[in-house]
């Protein structure tokens, strides 16, 4: 008999997907049964369904292909929820099969009952509840063509009874979508060349959306003699053999993006949505390029907007413009790019022995350390910062982060989803010790389903981005402080590797020893608390607060953060 659990898992099989992440529940036991019967899709068991949409969210992303989660009825589908905002963010196709409670208990106050169209509504965007056979298969097609042509999050609801329900007839065949090309109008490539044209400081700001697009966004930025900043989520794709790039903006950026941005006369943004208006020109024109329409204008006012994928556009209006621009502009930019990461590189060294290590300096040991086609996840907050300014890409390695969502505790499980789905390659979670801890449990994980990934954790003993943020604010530091354990010790008796790193002339040996272990390795690297990551400029307002707080530090008897504070940054 074709049960409704065994037509979803038929179509999901035929649909070419290999793995569903997530916890299973009494809800859910169809489900697993089908699973079993079918024979070609894993169950990849974890402890925190949060960490299971993580797991699927970083599997769509490294293969561009569907993933799936799921979680049984109430708390166990309600704990999907967080990763599954980030996989809608990151814009990564995923389908959630949230289980519900017995159909004919709805509404009724029933054990464990929740209401997951309306929860799930906003992180996804196909959301529908299952009640009788005669829905299927069209919903979960729905549901797939969804997911895949939007890179997007659907959500199948599923009461437990409903899914033991039998499916009369042979199981229709599902034909996955292809994404199209979405080519700009001849209209808007002249009134776009006929404003590059009549500007002399042109910066091209890139995102995601280039992806694929690398040389032809290089090749456009020659003709326009165009400096290139890169969006934190444009790094993997626009850094690496680009001799026009600047660098990042943005809070944790460099300074020569921030003023190849503020001194433009024209922005060019290509399938980027950056977020921070405050570093956006105030009095540039500025063009914009997505193939998602509603991506247009929604951070600055455009003096054109065009719907189409970058890789079209920038192959389609080189013949538009004019030749022979002066580069003196280009020029400027690219040299204050060379001091500032100059001056980054400076920061990245070894420190006395026995003295907290440089974050830079760990970084810095990664980058040169790790796999040509390593993947990368970052967490949040300080690992985001030193892996968008140390880590470099090269058209292989892969950067995930919850660049958009910035959620907590992402790195290791989007690390457990990036091996899965590629055995073979190095995958390295740096992670922060604040991240780590909160979904701890999902180091079993690792273990369990034999998944060598390798953990960096800086243990700074602080939720550090939190800490500077109160600083610059003129707050003394509150809540922030981590009484951590010997992170190695407990991953050893978890059952991956541990070493313990305290001095930086023991960086290098644990890492290179850590990367060659055959299983799971975690590096708990001691890291310096009182470090500062300055933004590309500095405003009033955080020149006040960083004051008010010095100030506060010496009238409350905590005059000593200041000293280590000034030790750690300006005697290196």
């Amino acid at each position: 008999m074709t049960t409704i659990s065994r037509l979803i898992v038929e179509t999901l099989a035929a649909a070419g997907v290999e793995r569903i992440w997530g916890v299973t529940g009494d809800s859910l036991n169809s489900f697993g049964d089908a699973l079993r019967h079918n024979g070609k899709i894993a169950f990849m068991h974890v402890r925190h369904e949060e960490a299971g949409a993580f797991a699927a969210g970083a599997d769509a992303a490294v293969t561009g292909r569907l993933a799936v989660c799921a979680g049984s009825c109430g708390p166990g589908n309600l704990h999907l929820i967080n990763g599954l905002y980030d996989c809608y963010r990151n814009r990564v196709p995923v389908l959630a099969i949230a289980s519900h409670i017995p159909s004919t208990e709805i509404g009724l106050g029933y054990f464990q009952e929740t209401h997951p169209t309306q929860l799930f509504a906003e992180c996804s965007d196909f959301c529908e509840l299952v009640t009788k056979p005669e829905q299927m298969p069209g919903v979960l097609h729905r549901a797939l063509r969804t997911a895949i042509s939007g890179n997007t999050v659907s959500v199948v609801v599923l009461p437990g009874d409903v899914s033991l329900l039998p499916f009369e007839g042979a199981i229709p065949p599902f034909a996955p979508p292809a994404q199209p090309r979405i080519v700009p109008a001849q209209d808007q490539l002249d009134q776009a060349a006929r404003l590059l044209n009549a500007s002399d400081r042109i910066t091209i700001l890139a995102g995601s959306g280039t992806a694929g697009a690398h040389d032809a966004v290089v090749a456009l930025a020659d003709v326009l003699k165009a400096p290139i900043v890169h969006a934190l989520r444009g790094k993997e794709h626009m850094e690496w053999d680009n001799p026009f790039d600047v660098g990042m903006t943005g809070l944790i950026g460099f300074s020569s993006g921030y003023h190849a941005i503020r001194d433009c006369d024209t922005l060019l943004m290509l399938g980027t949505d950056f977020p921070y208006r405050h570093f956006y020109p105030e009095h540039a024109q500025v063009i914009q390029v997505d193939r998602i329409g509603g991506q247009l204008g929604k951070r600055i006012n455009l003096t054109l907007g065009i719907q189409a994928d970058v890789a079209e556009f920038a192959d389609a209006i080189p013949p538009l413009l004019r030749p022979g621009r002066d580069a003196a502009f280009l020029e400027k930019a690219r040299k204050h790019y060379t001091h500032a990461r100059r001056d980054l590189d400076e920061l990245a060294t070894p420190r006395k022995h026995g003295e907290p290590l440089h974050p830079q300096f760990v970084s810095r040991m990664v980058d040169a350390i790790a796999d040509d086609d390593a993947i990368f996840t970052v967490d949040v907050g300080t690992p985001t910062i030193w892996a968008a300014r140390y880590l470099k890409t090269n058209g292989k390695r892969r950067l995930l982060g919850s660049f958009n969502h910035g959620s907590m505790a992402n790195a290791m499980p989007q690390a457990l989803g990036a091996q899965a789905a590629y055995p073979g390659r190095q995958v390295i979670s740096m992670s922060g010790d604040g991240g780590l801890s909160m979904l701890f449990g999902d180091l079993i994980t690792a273990v369990q389903l034999k998944l060598p990934i390798k953990i960096l954790v800086l243990n700074n003993g602080t939720l550090g981005f939190v800490e500077m943020e109160q600083k610059a604010a003129g707050y003394l530091p509150e809540n922030v402080g981590l009484e951590n354990p010997d992170f190695a010790r407990v991953a050893t008796a978890i059952g991956l590797m541990g070493i313990r790193v305290e001095s930086s002339e023991d960086l290098e040996g644990a890492l290179r020893q850590a990367f060659a272990h055959d299983g799971p390795a975690l590096v708990d690297v001691v890291s310096n608390r009182q470090e500062l990551s300055m933004p590309p400029a500095i405003g009033i307002e955080q020149a006040k607060g960083f004051a008010l707080y010095s100030l506060d530090a010496i009238l409350n008897g905590r005059g000593d953060e200041l000293l280590q504070l000034g030790r750690s940054n300006l005697f290196r």
